[in-house]
């Protein structure tokens, strides 16, 4: 149920005086976090028809209102919990689950937690200036909902560790409104989110490919032997599944636009001199996002990722779906970098984690692709098809950081990479481009810019010209 506290909430927090102050505390600071990095130039007037949190309850847990961004009620909402949960893997299993974090695990739990909180800020940051360049006022709600959402997030996160690790704590929630994306002297932890935002084929590869990452880091995390951390990240997987939405229909409406300008020319003429935006561009971006997404995941092999399975705070993504829980004796077979060489190895399975969460990661991509290239089949283009690039492309973290691979994962010098490498990722001139075509923002009910088909209905069973963003004075 919802709470008319001033932090709505369904953990009790007026049973808890000393986090309740601690909170209330933390929140004036967040809220001028948000009017100073949150969406630039929709802080004051601006009525967003957006949706809130009010309970855990599938059947109706969100209520949907017009509200000024500032005044959105930012809440901690943590998933019923499971009766007589146990530790579902490593070498805890059957155990019962922790309610407090053990002294021996503090420092790897606050760990993973801080990582997870500071994505959260960051990507509000990232996307604060595409609201001038919406096109439309659907998509345009559509960010407002992802940055309000991306804010709840951070508050969860920020409830754990004012809960459960005293000073330290309430120390790292400060440090999460101090870093910012982008910021050479305090730069945010992970460099997926410190890149701009500055077009919107950006933020939709971004919310299709980036939050499919927070999918899967979040589905690990509720697997937590750390049951409040299960929880809040279980009723987060809720939210999350809006911005993919976002991410996956928006590029699917670009490349129908794409289509359509295709089709109406007789597949003649060149789409960037019809307004729209080129097929092998849409490419350019996936592999791009789909990359700096890969790196998120960690380093292929890696110590730190066994120890969080072997002591329960981190599990693979949908662990009930495994048959074994304790990876003893398995191995992993994967592909290295030796010496400047290729070479294919066994490994440990518990020391490849990060790659076996990286394997479902690229199944859940490689499916949203497909639909997309369904659509190309659709509109009758045969000579294109989307694809995800090799893991060894363009990775910045892990074995093949520092070493350069074609999209087909073949090994080039790095003259070559330095020649070819605008064929496969976005260049100069592509952003020039975009930033043209999206200069002037699009705030008609019911209007679409020319570069993005309008979407097939809209939002909570209302037309697609209803007006999402108000504007008064």
């Amino acid at each position: 149920m919802i709470s008319s506290e001033r932090i709505p909430n369904n953990v009790n927090l007026s049973d808890n005086k000393r986090l309740q102050r601690a909170l209330e505390h933390w929140q004036p600071k967040y809220i001028q976090w948000w009017k100073d990095m949150g969406p630039s130039g929709f802080q004051d007037y601006h009525q967003v028809y957006v949706r809130t949190a009010t309970s855990v309850d599938p059947e109706g847990w969100a209520h949907f209102e017009y509200v000024k961004l500032p005044e959105y009620r930012w809440g901690i909402f943590l998933a019923e919990p499971t009766a007589d949960r146990r530790v579902g893997f490593g070498d805890l299993m059957g155990q019962p689950v922790w309610q407090e974090v053990p002294g021996e695990f503090r420092n790897p739990l606050r760990r993973l937690i801080v990582t997870q909180g500071d994505t959260e800020p960051a990507s509000v940051e990232q996307q604060r200036q595409l609201g001038s360049r919406c096109p439309s006022l659907y998509d345009l709600r559509n960010l407002f909902q992802v940055n309000v959402e991306e804010g709840r997030h951070l508050w969860a996160m920020v409830y754990l560790l004012h809960s459960y690790f005293g000073r330290d704590g309430r120390d790292e929630a400060e440090e999460l409104l101090e870093r910012r994306s982008g910021n050479s002297d305090k730069p945010r932890i992970l460099q997926a989110f410190n890149e701009p935002i500055t077009n919107w084929l950006d933020f939709f590869m971004f919310t299709m490919f980036t939050d499919r990452d927070g999918k899967s880091q979040l589905l690990s995390l509720s697997e937590s032997s750390l049951d409040p951390l299960s929880r809040t990240t279980r009723f987060m997987l809720t939210e999350e599944a809006h911005h993919m939405f976002v991410g996956e229909t928006g590029v699917a409406r670009i490349i129908e636009r794409a289509c359509q300008l295709m089709k109406e020319s007789g597949y003649s003429e060149d789409v960037r001199k019809l307004g729209g935006i080129d097929l092998p561009t849409i490419q350019k971006h996936i592999n791009q996002w789909f990359t700096l997404s890969l790196d998120l995941h960690g380093s292929e092999v890696s110590t730190n990722a066994a120890s969080y399975f072997a002591n329960g705070l981190k599990g693979r993504a949908k662990e009930e779906t495994f048959e074994d829980h304790l990876v003893l004796d398995q191995i992993y077979r994967m592909t290295l970098m030796e010496e400047g060489k290729l070479d294919t190895r066994e490994v440990p399975m518990r020391n490849a984690m990060n790659e076996v969460l990286r394997d479902w990661y690229v199944g859940d991509c490689a499916k949203g692709v497909e639909r997309w290239n369904k659509l190309l089949e659709h509109y009758g283009v045969k000579d294109f098809q989307f694809r995800l690039p090799d893991r060894k492309f363009n990775r910045g973290i892990g074995m093949f950081a520092g070493f350069h691979f074609d999209p087909d994962g073949r090994p080039l010098s790095d003259e070559e990479w330095t020649r070819r490498k605008d064929e496969w990722l976005p260049s100069d001139k592509d952003e020039e481009y975009l930033q043209s075509i999206m200069a002037t923002p699009v705030f008609e009910p019911g209007k679409f810019a020319n570069y993005i088909a309008p979407p097939r209905r809209g939002i909570n069973h209302l037309p697609i010209d209803f007006e999402y963003v108000r504007t008064e004075q």
